[in-house]
């Protein structure tokens, strides 16, 4: 017996395993071959792994799988809505969702939020926009700049749910879970 017999595969069976050995040993070789066939440590013939139990808003991002918190604070900084999605979301997408129906007398953001689709919507609905423009920008619009020194209340917000191990390390793998701990986070911060 050979040891490219020992290590041959059953018929209709390929095996796919990450094997580090030496490049001189040819049956090591014959093997990597053989594992092109297949992608995975389990035989080919296994059924495929059960679906997703619901959304995970996991997304990749410079560090890795990550979650975005999409947060709107009221005037005292504590939440009144938030969004999960993936780390790699941009977010002035969900700036129009969250906002949705409320009619606050002014929205402070940062330059992120400088787009013309979330400007006209504060037009149309009234809202003083307090963002200040990007760079880019031929026409460099006017803001209130003592007023933007506000915006530091959703900064401060997130240091304080971040103290929270369970939302600053995020345990959960569904993203319904997830964003049941920050809403009780939430409400923990409301009572305190």
């Amino acid at each position: 017996m050979t040891w490219l017999d020992a290590y041959a595969l059953p018929a209709g069976r390929a095996v796919a395993c990450g094997i580090v050995s030496s490049p001189n040993w040819p049956w090591m070789r014959i093997l990597k071959r053989s594992s092109s066939i297949a992608r995975s440590c389990v035989p080919t013939s296994m059924p495929p792994a059960h679906p997703k139990k619901g959304d995970q808003a996991l997304g990749r991002s410079w560090g890795g799988l990550s979650t975005k918190i999409h947060a709107l604070v009221e005037g005292l900084g504590l939440l009144a809505r938030f969004s999960l999605t993936g780390g790699e979301a941009g977010d002035s997408p969900q700036a129009l969702p969250l906002l949705g129906d409320l009619q606050p007398a002014s929205l402070s953001a940062d330059k992120a939020y400088d787009t013309d689709a979330i400007l006209q919507h504060l037009a149309d609905q009234g809202i003083e926009a307090v963002i200040p423009p990007r760079r880019h920008r031929r026409v460099q619009r006017r803001f209130d700049r003592d007023h933007y020194k506000n915006r530091n209340l959703i900064e401060r917000f997130f240091c304080r749910i971040k103290q929270f191990r369970r939302i600053a390390t995020r345990y959960d793998k569904l993203a319904e879970r997830f964003a049941s701990f920050v809403a009780i986070t939430a409400a923990v911060i409301w009572l305190t």
